[in-house]
């Protein structure tokens, strides 16, 4: 009865980053990142008074702001 039911669309949530290890990986101040989730610019989830952070969604974060190279001849 305590585990998920199946039509449950999230999947299990493995290790969530702290807002020091995502700092890190941005290569960016905490101060920051503390912006951004105040903005509501970066995904987050507030747990009580903690700030964590899924690897996964932080991801797909980057990846809309990912520029890519204008092709050749345009």
């Amino acid at each position: 009865m305590g585990s998920a039911s199946k039509s449950d669309p999230q999947p299990p949530v493995g290790r969530l980053l702290t807002i020091v290890e995502v700092a890190t990986a941005l290569g960016v101040d905490v101060r920051h990142v503390r912006r951004l989730v105040h903005e509501r610019r970066i995904p987050y989830i507030k747990w009580g008074h903690l700030l964590r952070f899924d690897p996964t969604e932080i991801a797909a974060w980057i990846d809309t702001y990912r520029q890519h190279p204008r092709r050749a001849g345009r």
